[in-house]
């Protein structure tokens, strides 16, 4: 009942419509003056960010902000992957059965995220991990490692919540919201996939590296809400590094995982 009642409320209110209004509102040189309460209420380092508040023109603008160049240090050994924003990390683990994870007994399914049987056959019996950005975080988003984009897709269309909330009544949002899909190439032929989720109302993924070659810690889009990163390995790959316990925080260029 609770379920129902939550995607419907959900439903009625997460459209084009609503979506530009949202929009409209974050954007609007108004917004400005809720900069200072914002960061305020939600404890954001304000001395790490790029630049003064005054300085940022709508509130938009403030939630997409850039760091300082010394705010986020990459793991630079080799053989580490770091972690590509600032999260939470909201589940981890090995992937069985093609199911990626379950919440409040749903399952979520590898086919259905990758978008097909093909796709996903190549993490089956690998590992999973999946980063939570609330709207208190950092939202750049950078790469992992130093690879090649094999290639990029999207998937789905509108968005729910991927909070806890979102995971217990939304219908699927880690493998049925809208998506981009990013297949990377690294480290002698090992794959790895790169998946951005977008989260409730504005499906705004946005890609500011286009080129075919990531380079670890380098910049390549940035979420406009609080969202979600998913990344897959395959089976025998990499392990979990000791510092990843579900519910932690995790800081962009923090190493999560180590190739084997």
């Amino acid at each position: 009942m609770k379920e129902r009642f939550y995607q419907n409320l959900i439903e009625l209110t997460n459209g084009k419509t609503s979506s530009k209004i949202l929009q409209s509102i974050a954007k609007s040189p108004l917004s400005k003056k809720f900069i200072r309460s914002y960061s305020k209420v939600y404890d954001i380092n304000i001395d790490e960010v790029s630049k003064k508040l005054e300085h940022y023109t709508s509130l938009h603008d403030f939630f997409t902000r850039e760091l300082k160049i010394d705010a986020r240090p990459i793991a630079d050994q080799a053989s580490l992957i770091a972690s590509p924003v600032d999260a939470k990390i909201e589940a981890f683990g090995n992937i069985r059965d093609n199911i990626i994870l379950t919440v409040k007994n749903k399952p979520y399914s590898l086919v259905d995220l990758l978008g097909s049987e093909a796709n996903a056959k190549r993490y089956e019996r690998g590992q999973y991990i999946v980063f939570y950005l609330s709207p208190a975080d950092y939202h750049r988003i950078h790469s992992p490692l130093d690879a090649t984009v094999v290639k990029q897709y999207v998937l789905g269309k509108k968005s729910y919540p991927v909070n806890q909330i979102g995971l217990q009544y939304g219908k699927k949002p880690i493998s049925h919201n809208y998506r981009m899909i990013t297949e990377l190439n690294y480290a002698n032929n090992t794959y790895a996939a790169f998946i951005k989720v977008g989260a409730t109302f504005v499906n705004s993924i946005v890609l500011t590296n286009t080129s075919s070659k990531w380079k670890k810690g380098e910049e390549v889009g940035y979420f406009t809400f609080g969202s979600t990163v998913v990344m897959l390995f395959e089976e025998h790959t990499v392990t979990f590094n000791e510092n990843i316990v579900q519910g932690h925080a995790i800081r962009m260029g923090e190493a999560f995982a180590t190739m084997l």
